[in-house]
């Protein structure tokens, strides 16, 4: 014991002293409104370039869902001035890689390049938001691509609709209820001129965020920013934001699932606030506490000595109006799914009635510094969150100070929370079931 004890004191220190190295950026607005961030690392002669839309499935129209993942997809089919296939080709040819993402609340485009290539990456991104083909026989290909995507991730993927069905049943109003892949049906009954109208609307200078990071000049990065970025229009209209308030789950939603499935799941979701709020921060540590790691509460009891799964966990899904805490299990062999719940709920409940171990306390603030300083040790780490933090929080600086809110987060302050949003009657229960063989 001592020696571990030893061992997560001197993880502490060396986390500490990891982030005393602050990260120092700069940031400004160009006069069409796009916010840039530039950060200065030549510790390797890599850059990153980033492209942030504040576009995500809850900004779509409730009968044209999976729009704004389609053009994660789209906006790869080439430009004005880029031919179709060409984008990968200028940076797989000057050495990088490329990937982009699409959530619920944004949607981000990402390079890694040579240093010596930053401006054909700020070309590349000005192309995409400028001058992007936006037509139909892209928007064929890509339909194909994204219904194939659906096939392979979700329809016929082992438990993939989970978190399809789960969000459905947490939200009734709020466009987080429908997936961010969104619907084949809304996509295939699109006119050209929706996904025009799209482009137009959100990819904007004013609805967007570049972010630079690594071994670049950045007086000259300035210069290429404006080069490539100052000339776009600023966005015509209004961005369009929901503004709908959820109404309070009254009562538990429970349903059954089948699925082609070998083993049973168990399914619990719980409504929490919107990432960045007070509580957001103790409800992460709460799921850190009953599922990170080998020694995780769920891993030990439920996996190890009570052996009634296979697998358990939970995790904050962390969004900006509001967020959901999911916890799921996979049953043993035999298991019954109730018995499963039940575990899971006896865990929930101690957290609720018992402060946590001063022990225990400590590990978990070690894992959440770890994972805090770890995010940001590459440039794409850093790129990324300063983006992520002044698009959602209006403080790119919290790339460097949040890591404050975490560790002000009290022992007390987790029981309460886990008192406050893991209540029995307000949260869905899906249980997951194997098909019956004349089930279709």
């Amino acid at each position: 014991m001592r020696l571990i004890l030893a061992f997560l004191f001197c993880l502490s220190l060396t986390i500490g002293s990891s982030q005393m190295n602050k990260i120092k950026f700069t940031e400004y607005d160009l006069d069409n409104g796009l916010h840039v961030i530039l950060h200065q690392d030549a510790s390797t002669p890599i850059v990153a370039v980033s492209v942030m839309y504040h576009v995500g499935s809850k900004n779509e129209n409730p009968n044209r869902t999976g729009f704004a993942h389609f053009f994660e997809h789209l906006l790869f089919e080439g430009s004005e001035n880029i031919g179709r296939g060409e984008y990968d080709s200028y940076i797989e040819e000057a050495g990088g890689t490329l990937n982009a993402n699409t959530s619920n609340d944004r949607t981000y485009y990402h390079e890694i390049l040579p240093s010596n290539q930053l401006e054909l990456g700020l070309w590349l991104e000005s192309e995409r938001m400028l001058h992007a083909k936006v037509e139909n026989e892209g928007i064929e290909t890509q339909r194909e691509v994204v219904k194939e995507e659906r096939r392979q991730r979700i329809d016929n993927q082992p438990y993939g609709t989970i978190l399809q069905e789960t969000m459905a049943r947490v939200f009734k109003e709020h466009p987080y209820r429908w997936p961010v892949i969104g619907s084949m049906e809304h996509l295939n009954a699109a006119e050209e001129s929706d996904y025009v109208n799209f482009y137009n609307d959100f990819y904007v200078p004013n609805n967007a965020v570049l972010s630079i990071a690594g071994d670049i000049d950045i007086e000259q990065a300035k210069v290429w920013v404006k080069k490539y970025f100052a000339g776009i229009p600023r966005g015509k209209g209004e961005i369009y934001r929901p503004n709908i308030v959820e109404p309070e789950m009254t009562g538990e939603i429970r349903d059954t699932i089948y699925d082609n499935i070998q083993l049973p799941a168990v399914i619990q979701a719980y409504r929490t606030p919107g990432q960045g709020s007070d509580d957001s921060y103790a409800m992460e540590m709460v799921s850190t506490l009953l599922s990170r790691g080998g020694s995780s509460r769920f891993r030990k009891s439920i996996v190890e000595e009570q052996q009634l799964a296979i697998q358990v966990g939970s995790f904050p899904i962390g969004l900006e109006d509001y967020s959901v805490s999911l916890g799921f299990g996979i049953t043993n062999m035999g298991v019954d799914p109730g018995d499963m719940e039940k575990a899971m709920d006896a865990e929930v409940l101690k957290i609720q009635n018992e402060l946590i171990s001063d022990e225990e306390f400590q590990k978990l603030k070690n894992q959440i510094e770890n994972d805090f300083v770890s995010s940001n040790s590459r440039v794409a780490g850093i790129a990324e969150s300063l983006a992520n933090y002044h698009m959602y929080f209006g403080d790119a600086n919290l790339i460097n100070n949040e890591i404050e809110r975490y560790l002000a987060v009290t022992k007390e302050d987790i029981m309460k929370a886990a008192q406050k949003y893991l209540s029995p009657d307000r949260r869905v229960v899906l249980y997951y079931l194997p098909k019956e063989n004349d089930q279709p």
